[in-house]
């Protein structure tokens, strides 16, 4: 079910794309050079695209909510205890014996500073 939303999706997105550029623009710098022709069957071809493009938007809308319904995700039983990635790397740097991240030694002579202890910088 999620493959097939996701292909009307692709497809409802393509065809939002080639309506919106077949569109002409209504305002801006274009149209002061254009003559003004508007002939019944251009107003229809325009009403008409107008009407197609409300209507993509809309079915996109509801095939992106549809789809985040239907998504599959791994489902999380109570009975495992659930911990972030971050959480578990930093247990691991934790335990004793472990290795540590790669950290670029301090050059010789150089001491590592707390940020409750800054650095002291003499005054000349």
């Amino acid at each position: 079910m999620f493959t097939l939303i996701t292909i009307l999706v692709i497809i409802v997105c393509a065809l939002l794309l080639l309506i919106v550029l077949i569109q002409n623009p209504k305002g801006g710098l274009d149209s002061a050079f254009s003559a003004n022709n508007q002939v019944m069957g251009v107003r229809k071809t325009a009403d008409f695209l107008e009407k197609a493009t409300w209507t993509m938007g809309i079915a996109l809308v509801v095939l992106s909510i549809a789809s985040a319904a239907v998504n599959p995700t791994k489902t999380i039983s109570a009975d495992e205890p659930q911990e972030s990635k971050i959480q578990e790397l930093t247990d691991d740097a934790a335990l004793p014996g472990a290795p540590m991240p790669n950290v670029a030694p301090l050059p010789e002579g150089e001491a590592a500073t707390t940020p409750a202890e800054p650095a002291k910088e003499e005054n000349k």
